[in-house]
């Protein structure tokens, strides 16, 4: 198997003072498990590294397990290579140039994306935030930044995820892993 290079997004880790993940620790765990080119990206659980072993669901589960091990809690983990990251950017449905980071986030979930699980939500209720649909992601559209956005509340509602992990990035950090499982 080929050498790829992929990014760990954790799920809720160092968030409120519980489930603190270390990146500095994270990176020998992820070395441990036998991935070279191991980099963290803030404090908020972002890795990226390099394989030549798995698929993104494999090395989500291996590492989920490997840092439920050692810390001591699970975390829902989802490993995508670096083409769907690059086609995630490239695909966005909003002006991004146009736009500060923290106004455009992409979720990320751990499988495909049903359009009918998101259709009680309408979007011009929430205008002028908004929200599109991709295969395996959500991009959001939130003027006013995540912490005030409504819609981002409505569409965080457990039923509309049930039965996926689900993990949001700002801008800036989606294009950040772009560029660094792409060095």
């Amino acid at each position: 198997m080929a050498t790829k290079a992929y990014a760990a997004l954790l799920r809720g880790i160092n968030v409120g003072g519980s489930k603190k993940v270390p990146m500095a620790r994270l990176r020998p765990l992820i070395e441990g498990l036998g991935h070279d080119d191991v980099r963290t990206y803030l404090q908020s659980g972002n890795a990226t590294f390099t394989s030549d072993h798995g698929d993104e669901e494999t090395l989500a589960a291996e590492l989920s397990e490997a840092i439920e091990k050692e810390f001591g809690f699970a975390v829902d983990v989802i490993v995508r290579d670096h083409a769907y990251l690059a086609s995630v950017a490239d695909a966005c449905p909003f002006d991004a140039g146009s736009l500060e980071g923290k106004q455009l986030h992409v979720t990320y979930f751990s499988g495909p994306v049903d359009p009918e699980r998101f259709a009680p939500v309408d979007p011009a209720a929430f205008a002028p935030e908004d929200f599109r649909l991709g295969p395996r992601e959500l991009y959001l559209y939130a003027p006013e930044g995540l912490g005030s956005s409504k819609l981002a509340v409505a569409l965080s509602r457990p039923a509309l995820n049930k039965g996926l992990i689900a993990t949001s990035r700002n801008w800036n950090t989606v294009v950040k892993l772009v560029e660094m499982t792409g060095a």
